[in-house]
Order: structure tokens, then sequence, then C-alpha cells
């Protein structure tokens, strides 16, 4: 076993040898390889030194580029972001820097940038004495957002500079101001804490005496005063509701020799049932994707309930670090702190970062003015900053509108009226010429409209001069130049100078503009000369007052001659519409006929081969029928039900009475009695008509019935279908009790499946003949105006939101469509006149989301029955009963009997599909043995 254990070695060491042996051999052929490749060397490395100069002067060249596009747009913030990583790639660590600074100017860096920054700042000055630029850099960053990371590295910074002068108290002051801005954060708050009872614990340890030394007075002062510092520690960061709080103090029970004591343990506590409050929504802020902007908003609508200041900045500060470009955000947090803090470093830094944030949101610099002159800012201040905000580049020509009236605002509560010229007046007044030349060749130029088509602008600067100045001269002149830019149409604008004149002029001035506005005004000319009249009631002479009822009169008639050729002109083309689709109409009645022509002749020779079965045969053929069919007998009912009547109750072709003899009486006989059933339940007292319905809609007796049974009981439902069976969209609800009718017309215009439901009484309208469910007025409504414009996305609750600033609101109805979507149409009803022409005066031409919508008195058309419209015909028709739901048209052949078509009483009146009681003896339906007799007589 020796012999063969040596020997086997000594086998396995041959094959090594043999291994070995090859591997030199390759070794040597692959020397000979790099030997006969060293003189190609040169050429491979100057191959890589080629690509790396390509791959430098490519990136020289996209850098190049970068740099020539930020001279021309040094807001793009993409394209600073793709700088500065290509210059940290390149190692161009001074070039570097100063992209870093320049883009920083213009925009908050995000955490990731700034920590990126410092790190590379911190290498660099690693070498030199000088560390006050890095901590001046740590200073802008934690002004851009409140990020615990960056206070970290600040406080962690700032411990390698303890060992100079004062160095241990600025590093406290850093550790205090970073539990002040984040140690109430629930997540990340805690590592702060920690750092900062690490850090007294480095120096405890150094103050502590070696073990067995007694310590001096002194020294044990010192070191009683640091364990006060970490209790300290320790009891402040179990006051607060953190997430990982059951450690901090099983640590605080380890560390203390007497343990916590009772005040700790009752703050911890209390701190342990607010993290439960809290918890739900920290949970949900860590499953949610970036932004989490709804988890965010929920988190900070309940911290303001709760009320905490301090808590309700956080919350604030946390959701703009993800949520940095939503304008809405910023605008909610800056306008808590304005009404609430009030704090002014922090409201104006808050400010300022808005607006770095997002630039291009007007409402953000319209506060931030305000807030600076809130808070006593210099006028040097205000100035520069409209002017910075001027050329942030908004995105809307109302924009520049808005801030210009902004300044123009505040630069009016500076000037001191009582002096009749001062340095403010005449700054003023060079604004407001500015301004007019900025729209005009600025604003006009760049967005193709002036933003300020009602010249708010140069109205508040004529009410001013009139008011505060006593210069009449220069406000008629801003009118004047009002009037010229296209505004001489409107009613509203010459009753705004009016009434500037009425408060401020005289009757002379008053009597010329009302006579140019009735001259001029285009939209509402009824009202300028009812105002015209009045104005001469009160003040003026006979002379005075013919002269105004003529001029008055003379324009009323020319503006009805041009209503009436407008309306002419609108009826001739409502008639031709109507001949259109008359024509297609009867095209398409005629291709239909002739359908029925074609499949009516195919069928009678179907029916003729048919005839030449025997009885026998036919006996058969009907037996066999029901077998072609799976299933029971009750299908075989089914069979018969589609021999004699068709499918969906339709009549049966001629010659197919023999497959079920006497099966349609029967069941004629059952629908009928279950028709007068529930003709006998019906009670129009109790039941409402309802209309607008989807045709598709699923299950529609058991959807209206969940719909109505809120209002009531519910007796019964009556769905009107047509003669295939589908649904037609109206019905009628019947209640227990007459009560429920007023609950269920509250329904009216309640949205099922998309589409506005329409509830109204049902009335018998035989009884009730003047009876109209919707009434609209055709005389002028002053009491109610009319919007047109609005947005498709405006809500009711909007609308009256913005109404009720001018009056009493009574209703306001969105005009739609039948299928529910809005027209962008609106009324809305004051409590008087006064207040309704208020609101035409102050809120058209308003913008509402983009949109500039017109307000009018309500003033509808005259509905005149005499002239031809789209949905009144000019010829005589016959009645609209007698010929069914959809009339008869001239092409269709009447299939009935000559004995049969005679002209009977009177048709019975529906309304709602209730028919009238009156003519009952005509009610009964004529059975198969009347016919029979008919037939017979002739």
């Amino acid at each position: 076993m020796a012999a063969a254990s040596n020997a086997e070695p000594t086998h396995l060491q041959e094959m090594e040898d043999d291994d070995d042996a090859e591997e030199m051999d390759e070794q040597g052929m692959d020397s000979e390889s790099d030997g006969e490749e060293e003189g190609m060397g040169v050429d491979d490395s100057d191959d890589e030194e080629d690509d790396t100069s390509e791959d430098e002067k490519e990136n020289e060249a996209e850098i190049q580029r970068l740099e020539e596009q930020l001279s021309i747009n040094a807001f793009d913030y993409n394209c600073h972001v793709d700088l500065i990583k290509l210059l940290k790639h390149e190692g161009e660590l001074l070039h570097l820097r100063k992209a870093r600074q320049k883009m920083s100017e213009l925009f908050p860096l995000t955490e990731e940038i700034w920590l990126d920054w410092l790190k590379d700042e911190i290498r660099l000055t690693e070498e030199e004495p000088n560390r006050e630029k890095v901590i001046e850099l740590f200073e802008r960053a934690i002004k851009d957002y409140i990020c615990p990371d960056i206070w970290l590295e600040y406080a962690q910074y700032s411990i390698g500079g303890m060992g100079s002068p004062g160095g241990i108290e600025r590093v406290r002051s850093v550790f205090e101001r970073a539990i002040t801005a984040v140690g109430l954060h629930m997540t990340k708050g805690q590592m702060v804490w920690e750092a900062y009872r690490e850090f007294e614990n480095a120096i405890l340890a150094t103050v502590q005496p070696p073990p067995g030394k007694i310590p001096s007075h002194d020294e044990q002062e010192l070191l009683n005063k640091q364990l006060q510092r970490i209790h300290a520690l320790f009891r402040r960061q179990l006051a607060i509701p953190l997430m990982d709080m059951e450690a901090t103090y099983a640590e605080y029970e380890e560390w203390s020799d007497h343990g916590p004591p009772e005040e700790v343990l009752h703050r911890y506590k209390n701190a342990l049932q607010q993290r439960e409050k809290y918890k739900p929504f920290e949970e949900s802020l860590l499953v949610a994707e970036t932004p989490k902007l709804a988890e965010y908003q929920a988190y900070i609508d309940f911290e303001m309930k709760e009320g905490d200041p301090a808590r309700i900045q956080m919350t604030f500060e946390r959701t703009l670090v993800e949520n940095c470009l939503v304008p809405d955000m910023w605008t909610k947090y800056t306008t808590y702190l304005d009404r609430q803090l009030k704090i002014k470093d922090l409201v104006l830094s808050t400010h300022d970062r808005a607006v770095r944030n997002c630039p291009w949101t007007m409402g953000l610099w319209k506060s931030y003015l305000q807030a600076v002159e809130r808070h006593g800012g210099t006028h040097q201040t205000v100035s520069d900053l409209f002017e910075k905000g001027l050329n942030a580049g908004f995105i809307q020509a109302t924009d520049y509108v808005e801030i210009w009236q902004v300044y123009l605002d505040y630069l009016r509560r500076r000037v001191d009226f009582s002096q009749e010229s001062s340095q403010e007046l005449e700054e003023l007044r060079g604004s407001f010429t500015r301004c007019l030349d900025y729209m005009k060749q600025d604003v006009e130029e760049r967005f193709g409209e002036s933003g300020d088509p009602s010249c708010n602008i140069m109205q508040i600067w004529a009410r001013i001069e009139a008011l505060h100045c006593k210069n009449m001269q220069k406000a008629r002149e801003l009118w004047d130049s009002i009037m010229t830019k296209g505004n001489a149409k409107y009613a509203n604008m010459w009753l705004e100078y009016y009434n500037l004149e009425r408060a401020h002029g005289d009757s002379v001035h008053c009597r010329k503009a009302l006579h140019r506005a009735v001259q001029c005004t285009s939209d509402y000319p009824e009202h300028v000369c009812e105002v015209l009249l009045t104005f001469e009631r009160v003040e003026g002479s006979l002379e005075d007052w013919d002269v105004a009822v003529q001029k008055t009169e003379t324009r009323l008639n020319r503006v009805n001659e041009q209503r009436a050729k407008v309306a002419e002109k609108e009826a001739i083309q409502a008639l031709q519409e109507e001949e259109q689709f008359e024509q297609r109409r009867k095209a398409k009645a005629d291709k239909k006929s002739q359908k029925k022509v074609q499949k009516g002749a195919r069928f009678g020779e179907k029916r003729k081969a048919d005839h030449g079965l025997d009885r026998e045969e036919w006996k058969d053929h009907t037996e066999q029928a029901p077998k072609r069919h799976k299933g029971n007998g009750e299908q075989s009912k089914e069979e018969y039900m589609e021999t004699e009547t068709g499918p969906f109750g339709k009549k049966a072709p001629p010659g197919s009475k023999g497959s079920a003899p006497g099966f349609n009486k029967v069941q004629q006989a059952s629908a009928q009695k279950q028709s007068d059933d529930k003709s006998e339940l019906r009670n129009n007292e109790n039941s409402v008509f309802v209309s607008n319905l989807s045709y598709t809609l699923e299950e529609p007796e058991a959807r209206l019935r969940t719909v109505f049974e809120t209002c009531g009981p519910v007796k019964q439902i009556r769905l009107v279908s047509s003669n295939k069976g589908t649904f037609k969209g109206f019905g009628y609800v019947q209640f227990e009790s007459a009560s429920s009718v007023t609950e269920a017309l509250k329904l009216d215009r309640r949205d099922v499946e998309g589409r506005p439901m329409y509830v109204s009484p049902c009335v018998d309208k035989n009884k009730n003949p003047d009876f109209k469910v919707f009434r609209y007025n055709t005389s002028m409504e002053k009491h109610k105006i009319f919007i047109s414009g609005l947005p498709f996305s405006c809500t009711k609750e909007q609308l009256e939101e913005i109404s009720k600033r001018h009056g009493a609101i009574k209703d306001v109805r969105l005009v739609t469509f039948r299928s529910g979507k809005p027209k962008g149409l609106a009324y809305v009803e004051f409590a008087d006149e006064a207040q309704a022409s208020q609101a035409v005066l102050k809120m058209d031409g308003m913008d509402v989301e983009g949109n500039k919508i017109s307000v009018a008195i309500s003033n509808p058309p005259r509905r005149n029955a005499s002239k031809p419209g789209p949905s009144q015909p000019t010829a005589n028709p016959a009645p609209h009963h007698a010929h069914g739901a959809r009339g008869r048209g001239r092409t269709q052949v009447s299939l009935l009997p000559r004995s049969l078509n005679r002209q009977s009483g009177p048709a019975r009146k529906v309304e709602n599909g209730s028919a009238s009681e009156d003519g009952a003896g005509d009610a009964r339906p004529l059975s198969n043995a009347d016919f029979a007799k008919m037939l017979l007589k002739k």
C-alpha cells in the first residue's frame, strides 16, 4: 500500500511536469508574440491617446455648447445640471466651482448637488488653513432646503475645528441650530440628536479623571456640568415624538445611574402617544412613490388642525424638499407664514426661496413684494425685487399686468397727496407711463396681446388723478385714451367713466359722457339709455329731457332694426337647415321603404313555396319546430311566441297564424290585463317624470329605485321602451305618498352615469293646459346676469364664490348639453338689480382659469311662435300624436285597410306620458272578433 501510495504521487507529478512544460511552451510563444508586438506597441498607445484626445475634444465641445446655451438662457435648469456633471467628470475643479456658483445664484440647489459640492470643497480646503469658505458654503446650503443630511454634514465638519479657540462652543451652536431646524423630523431627526450626544460624550471622556484619582473642586464642577448637558439632551429628545424612541429611552436607562426621572418618563409616554397619531402619515410616506404630494398634503392638513407652528413648518419643509417645483405648495406655505407666524426673517427667506424655485409664477412674486413692504423693506429693496420679477419670464400677458399693479399700488401708498407735488408723486406718474409703454412694446410683441384689454391700469391712474390729485383734466385724457382702444362699445366702460364724473367732475361732462355712450354702445344700449334718462330726470331741464328722449329713441330703433335683421338671417339659416334635415330624412325613408319592398317580395316567394305543404306536412312541421331548439317545453313556448308575434312582440308575417293557434290571444289578454292593472295603480300626484337618462343604462329600473328610495317608499317604476324592447331614456317613478315628490324634485339634474337626470312633476295637461315645467323668461331680467366664456372645468361652487363678492346670490345655474357636458355659460341671480349691475361692471372681462369671461344683464331672445325656426316647421303638419312619436314619413305606405282608416274622435293629449282621463270610452282595445266584424261589413 505504501509503494502504491508512493507510486501514485510520482505519476501525478509526471503529469504536472508535462502540464508545466506545456505552460512554459505557451508562455514562450506568448513571450515571442509579445516581442513581436513590442514594435507595434507605439501604435497602440497612439490609438489610445487618439481616443482619449477625441473624448476630451468632444467633452470640451459639449462644455462650450452648454456655456453658450446658458449665455442665451441663464434660467435653463437642466443645462446647468448637465454642465456641472460634465465638469466634474473632467476634473475641472475651478471651472466646476464657478458653474456651481452661477447655478446657486439663480436656483436653489438640491440636497444631492449641495452635498457633492460641499464634499469637493472640503477636500480642496483640507490643506488650506482657511475654513471660513466652507462654513460660508454650508450656511448657504442650509438656507435652500431644510435637510437633515446637510445639517449633519455641517455639524461633523465643525467638529474638525473644535481645537481652535472657541471651537467647542461653535460646534454646540451648530448642533443647537440643527436640532431646532430638523430635530422634529420624524424619521431623520434622530441622527442629529445622536450625533450631538456623541459629541458631548466625547467631551465628557476628556474631563473625567482617571480611575482612582480624586478630582479637584473645579474638575468636579466641570464634570457635573457636562453630565447635566447630556442629561438635558436625553430629556429634550425623549419629549419629541420620533420613530425609534424606544432605543433612545433604553440607552438613557443604561447611561443614567439612578434611571430616568418621573418627569422624563411622563413626557416620554406623552411623546409615544403623539407618535401614534403621526405614525399613519409617516407610514404612508414610506410606501408612496415620489413626489408623494397627496400624502404630504394630507399630513399638512392634519398638522394645521393640530396647530403646532413648529410641526407645521417642519412638515411644509419636508414637503418642499420633494415638491420644490409645485407653486401651489409654496403659496400655501408663504400664506401660512404671512398670516400666522409673521416672523420677518423666516417669512422673507421663504418668499425668496419660493420665487427662486418657481420664478415663472407671478402670484409668488406678488406676495413677496407685499411681504417686503409689510415688514418695512426699503424702497430700493422693493424696486430691485420688482425689476427682478419683471425679468423672471412669466407665461401669460396678464401676469405682467398684475405684477405692475402690485408695484403701482405700493408706489401709490408711498405718496403724501396732501402736498401738491412731491418726488414720490412724480415717481408714481413716471411708473404709470413706463408701465403703459412696457405693455405696448414688450408684452404685446411677445404675446400678441396687451394683457389689459379693459385698460385697468389706466382706469386706476385716472381715479388716482381725480380722487387724490383733483386733476380731472388728466383723468378725462386718460379715459379718452381708454375709449380709443376698442372699449367705446361696452356699456360698463361708459358707466365707469360716468360714475367718475359724477363723483369728481361736473354735470356738463356727465351729460356728454352719457350722450357719447348712447351713440357708441353696442352691447347694452338699453342700459345706457336708461341711465341717461334717469340723469335728466334728476338734473336736466325740459330741453335736455327732450334731447335725451329723441336720442335714445333713435338709437334704440336702430338697434332693434339691426337685431331684427340678425334674427331674420338666423331664421332663414335655421329654415335652410330644417329643409336639409327633411331632405336627408326623406332620402333615408325612401331607402328604408325600398328595402322593405325587396324583403317583402322575397318573403312572399318563400310563403308561396310553403303553401305547397299539405295539412299533415304542416302539422309535422310545427311539431318538429320546437325540437330544433335546445331546451324543454318552456323554450317551445318561446318558439310559438316568436312565430305568432315575432321577436320583441312585433307582428308576425302573414300566413304564420297556424303555427300556434290561440296563443296570441292569450298573450294579448295577459298583457292587456297587466297594463290595465298598472293603469289602475297610476297616480300622477304621487309621481314624477324622469328623463335624459342614457339609453345604455344597465338595469334602469333598479338604478332609479336606488336613486329615488332616499326620497320615500317607491310604489312602482314605469319605464318607456321602444317597440324593440330597448330603453328610451325616460319613465315615471310613483311613490307611496305625495310628500316624496317634493324630495324627488330636488334630485333634478343629479348626475347619473355621466348625464344630468331631469326630474319634473307628472301633470295631466288636459286638466292643466297652462302648466309648464320649464319656464324661461323672454324679457330682460335686471336682477340676473348672463356669463359666457367660462372654462368647462368651472363648477357651480367656484362661480358662486366669484359672484358673491358683488352681492347676495339667490341662484346659480350652469348651462349644459343634454349629455351633461358644460357649455361654458351660466346664469347668476342676485337679490336686486343694483347688485346685478355692479357684478356686470366688475366681472365683465375677468380672467377665470385663463379664460376671459363676458358678463351681461340677462336678456333672453324672444320666442316668437309665428316665426319659423329649427324646431318649428313652416307648413301645417298633422298633429304630433296622429302618427306616433316621430310622425309618418311621406313615402311610408299605409298598410291599414280602408275600412279601418277612419277619422276617430279628438286624440287624447299626452303630457309626460300620462294619458288624459277624457274619452275613457275609447280606451278599450279592439279584439280579433271586432276586427273580423269590420272586415265582414265590407
